[in-house]
């Protein structure tokens, strides 16, 4: 018999064993049906004054919400709280937005500003980086919320708002690859230490890349570039616990002729050369440089998967179609593990990957 206990934490360098925890993920999914499976790889998103409607998603089990919008509702703390009590295994979904700092803020009626990485990155000492990380953390926690994708590690010196020629600009630390290092593992474990998980991005780094991803196609600098700058930040957050990674939606020329994100090349360098054992998810698979593909959120989802990836992301206007894009994802999914072309075991293994993020397991099996 399977015996699983849960409990929603987060901690770097904690006491219970990561690769123990996702052997008892795996388990853990390994019973359920194939539709449960392909719902814990994906991340259903709600404009936050709205996330009371996510109701359909808590109860089917879909691994995460992600919050978009400038502002948060008054009652989001209950409401969210009401949620995840409607999961279907008692797991907690990854509820997740963007508070890099800055210009770039989901929740400012409820988050307290604070500055763009890039005025920190100039201003302030890693410890004081970390403690205002500290801050936002709480307040995340506090709401509701236990997972911020950030920081940003790409590596970018131009003090410019991001838009469609810049995907960073001030959402970096700067442009030094150590300097950077430093100061975004100190914000990621400001986060860590307020219950937080932190999700490092853009693997394997934006900086300098040929456009922004949202609006189009785009390429990174040189492979034989990044390995010597922009991995750096990415191998010092890695080594200092880090748990979950987002991979960008640029080309690496040298590496994948394909976005970061859908690429089996990229996932091999996170998992086989950095070693990272951690969860891997996409970037918005509703961007430009996606579609520009002439690929769905719901067949880039599978191309993901089959990549690596453990978790995808899209983006919707309404809750209606947050709901329909999310299913036709699941649909997706289970279609191509029934065909062959996504081993069921590859499913699993991601599932379990966004599980064990949020949730401390105990499994145990007994006889009669």
């Amino acid at each position: 018999m399977l015996v699983a206990s849960t409990l929603a934490v987060f901690s770097i360098g904690g006491a219970v064993s990561v690769s123990s925890n996702l052997q008892c993920a795996t388990q853990v999914v390994s019973t359920w049906t194939l539709a449960q499976q392909a719902n814990e790889t994906i991340v259903v998103p709600v404009d936050a004054m709205s996330v009371g409607a996510m109701v359909p998603a808590a109860r089917g089990g879909y691994g995460g919400l992600l919050l978009l919008g400038s502002r948060g509702s008054a009652v989001m703390a209950t409401t969210l709280l009401a949620l995840q009590r409607m999961t279907p295994h008692h797991l907690a979904m990854m509820v997740m937005t963007d508070e890099e700092g800055g210009g770039v803020m989901r929740l400012n009626n409820l988050v307290g500003a604070f500055p763009w990485p890039q005025v920190m990155g100039a201003t302030m000492t890693p410890q004081q980086i970390r403690v205002v990380a500290q801050r936002v953390g709480g307040q995340l926690a506090g709401l509701g919320v236990n997972t911020d994708l950030a920081p940003v590690l790409d590596l970018d010196s131009r003090a410019v708002w991001p838009g469609p020629t810049n995907p960073d600009g001030l959402r970096s630390f700067g442009a030094a690859p150590q300097k950077t290092a430093v100061q975004a593992t100190a914000f990621m474990s400001g986060l860590a230490s307020s219950g937080v998980t932190p999700v490092i991005k853009h693997f394997p780094g934006l900086g300098g890349s040929s456009r922004n991803t949202d609006y189009g196609p785009a390429a990174t600098k040189p492979w034989a570039t990044l390995k010597t700058t922009a991995l750096i930040p990415f191998e010092r957050a890695i080594a200092s616990g880090a748990v979950a990674v987002m991979l960008s939606n640029a080309l690496v020329p040298g590496l994948t002729n394909l976005p970061a994100g859908l690429s089996s090349a990229v996932v091999s360098v996170l998992r086989n050369d950095l070693g990272f054992t951690g969860l891997i998810m996409t970037d918005s698979l509703s961007a430009g440089a996606i579609g520009a593909l002439h690929l769905s959120e719901a067949a880039a989802a599978v191309m993901a998967l089959q990549a690596g990836a453990d978790q995808v992301l899209f983006s919707s206007a309404t809750v209606a179609g947050s709901l329909a894009t999310a299913q036709s994802i699941s649909n997706a999914i289970q279609g191509a593990v029934a065909s062959g072309s996504l081993s069921r075991a590859t499913l699993i293994g991601a599932a379990a990957h966004v599980v064990a993020t949020r949730n401390v397991l105990s499994c145990a099996t007994t006889t009669s």
